[in-house]
């Protein structure tokens, strides 16, 4: 009855999207666009909201899955006029600070982890194994490179060299990303580039985020203290509810911690 009122003044509304977990990852809900994007969509377009808060939990993941998403929510911003404020919790590193580098401003708590601004590709090696055992390993291809860093052969130098070509630009795609986001905030007397991480105080030094704050205070600070917060989130499927376990998921689970587990989470 409110908003049909016009005596009476709206309180402002901000809607709150978390984003959390490896990016990329399927089953358990799995932070990728084709999951988060109706999301965003709703945030940014039901009740007229003042902002958009993103609530980032990410070590990264997919380099594709975290321009889907970013570029979602510039499109998305920009063609609604709202402005878009990142708060990034316990880590916000590689494709999670991507997706941070994607709001207009980024806050972070004194101990959250930031950055990890580079690309990696990790792998193990069994042709060792095999070869103790007596196992021969048989692959047939159509193409010199289709089997290209096989665990189970010998690494190649030419194979190795194609790799680290294919990381480097997608790093330099990562790199364009934060420096069209960020522009002169950013600290110009140190290499951010490198896959360093830096914790919230230092990362603000650097101009990798805007300030230490909380999502709650920087709100109430920004829109007043009768600002109501509409939150978002994925709807997880009925047998993760009742707290079923596919193997998927086991799998999934298993990836992601130890992806956290690079930050010491």
């Amino acid at each position: 009855m409110r908003n049909w009122l016009p005596f009476l003044r709206s309180r402002p509304t901000v809607a709150v999207v978390r984003l959390n977990g490896a990016i990329g990852m399927s089953g358990r809900g799995g932070l990728n666009d084709d999951g988060i994007g109706p999301v965003l969509e709703k945030a940014f377009t039901k009740g007229k909201p003042a902002a958009v808060a993103l609530l980032i939990n990410s070590p990264g993941g997919s380099p594709v899955q975290s321009a889907l998403i970013g570029a979602r929510i510039r499109r998305l911003a920009d063609k609604h006029k709202v402005p878009v404020l990142a708060f990034v919790e316990d880590v916000a590193a590689s494709g999670g600070y991507w997706l941070a580098a994607s709001a207009d401003e980024i806050f972070a708590d004194a101990s959250s982890i930031v950055g990890s601004i580079g690309v990696i590709s990790a792998g193990f090696g069994a042709h060792l194994f095999l070869a103790r055992n007596g196992i021969e390993r048989r692959v047939h291809t159509a193409g010199q490179s289709k089997s290209m860093m096989d665990p189970f052969r010998p690494e190649k130098d030419e194979d190795v060299a194609r790799l680290k070509d294919l990381l480097g630009q997608i790093h330099e795609n990562f790199i364009d990303h934060v420096r069209t986001r960020r522009g002169d905030r950013l600290s110009a007397e140190r290499d951010l580039f490198t896959g360093e991480v830096w914790l919230g105080a230092q990362a603000q030094a650097l101009g990798l985020i805007d300030g230490i704050g909380h999502l709650r205070p920087v709100i109430d600070a920004r829109f007043g203290d009768k600002v109501r917060l509409r939150r978002y989130g994925q709807k997880k499927p009925l047998v993760a509810r009742l707290g079923a376990r596919l193997m998927a998921d086991a799998e999934g689970l298993i990836e992601e911690r130890a992806a956290f587990a690079r930050f010491g989470l």
